[in-house]
């Protein structure tokens, strides 16, 4: 008896192209991301003194047009919390100790 020989091809590489960015595109954007977490940090260490206290090592999630934060011990569940509410806002999250990062690099 002969086995059937599968034709099926294994893909190879990245699924998704890459995305080509200027030099200018790319600055442009870090230099919006640094926004966005200077103006949610504003709103961090107005409330951290007293999160500290309560909640340390959970997770915040801060929507900075409104000043609105939500806070959770999942990291998934604070940023699905804050999408339900704000679903096209861009949002910044903290982890609530005293440097507000989960880590070091």
């Amino acid at each position: 008896m002969t086995e059937a020989k599968s034709t099926h091809q294994v893909r190879r590489g990245r699924i998704f192209p890459e995305i080509q960015w200027t030099q200018e595109q790319q600055s442009q954007w870090k230099a919006e991301r640094e926004a966005l977490k200077e103006r949610c940090k504003l709103i961090f260490h107005q409330v951290q003194a007293e999160l500290l206290k309560t909640h340390y090592n959970w997770y915040m999630a801060v929507e900075p047009e409104s000043g609105e934060y939500f806070i959770n011990e999942d990291i998934l569940l604070v940023g699905k919390q804050a999408h339900e509410k704000y679903p096209n806002a861009k949002l910044h999250v903290f982890r609530i100790n005293e440097t507000g990062i989960s880590g070091k690099i």
